[in-house]
């Protein structure tokens, strides 16, 4: 990808994007004329009410969807001009995604689920193998290797699903509800080690509805109706202890 706007620092810039879907015979404005920009090593909350948007933007800066209009750049690049193809290089390369659900193979073990993004971007087997393996140790599943999903607990697969994420070392971490499915300890956990992925410099966005888990970024920004309502700074909470 052009490295253009990575030179200061822009990882994300959105300018005046909307997206409209048609439901029948009536028009929903998702999003409308959000702009906003986010720098590399940046750890931004995005909250906001069903319907506010925030998946629909999510989903954009995922490079999941495309906007209606407006511009999306990702480090220089403007995704509107992507092909599907080009779409899915960028989503392999740029991107480690977070999620609820986890969305791990369920016939998969843990290392087989991690190596998944570096299959995809043709690494052969021997080095796939080693950086998963890497990536285990780094969210303290080192001896789980060989364990499929339904052998884990819903923190541990979790943990699988960060490790994946990092593994193609991605210029975004986009973490959609990831304690969500997690009781308060478990999720607490997790939140650490999503502190610990930003210290290391990765930039990571996280989606959520629940207050105490966006006290945990440096920006949060809240978004209804398709605007953003709001965009501050803030001094991260003390983690709670698990």
């Amino acid at each position: 990808m052009s490295a253009n706007g990575a030179e200061h620092g822009v990882l994300i810039d959105i300018t005046d994007v909307r997206k409209i879907y048609e439901m029948g015979t009536t028009e929903v404005n998702a999003l409308d004329g959000v702009t906003l920009r986010i720098h590399v090593g940046e750890y931004v909350a995005v909250m906001g009410p069903s319907g506010s948007g925030k998946s629909t933007l999510m989903n954009i800066v995922g490079c999941l969807d495309t906007p209606t209009s407006g511009s999306y750049k990702l480090r220089g690049t403007e995704i509107r001009e992507r092909d599907d193809d080009e779409l899915a290089r960028i989503r392999n390369q740029e991107i480690g995604f977070v999620f609820q659900t986890f969305n791990l193979l369920p016939r998969a073990d843990a290392l087989h689920n991690v190596e998944l993004p570096l299959i995809y971007s043709g690494k052969p087997s021997a080095e796939r193998r080693e950086r998963a393996k890497e990536m285990l140790a780094m969210v303290g599943l080192g001896d789980r290797t060989h364990h499929r999903p339904n052998e884990l607990s819903g923190g541990q697969r979790q943990r699988v699903a960060i490790a994946r994420a990092l593994v193609n070392n991605p210029s975004l971490v986009l973490a959609d509800e990831p304690t969500g499915n997690l009781d308060s300890r478990t999720g607490i956990e997790i939140l650490t080690l999503m502190d610990e992925i930003h210290a290391k410099g990765n930039t990571v966005i996280l989606v959520t509805h629940e207050e105490d888990v966006a006290a945990r970024a440096r920006r949060i920004i809240r978004l209804r109706d398709g605007k953003i309502e709001s965009d501050r700074s803030v001094q991260p909470a003390a983690p709670p202890n698990p």
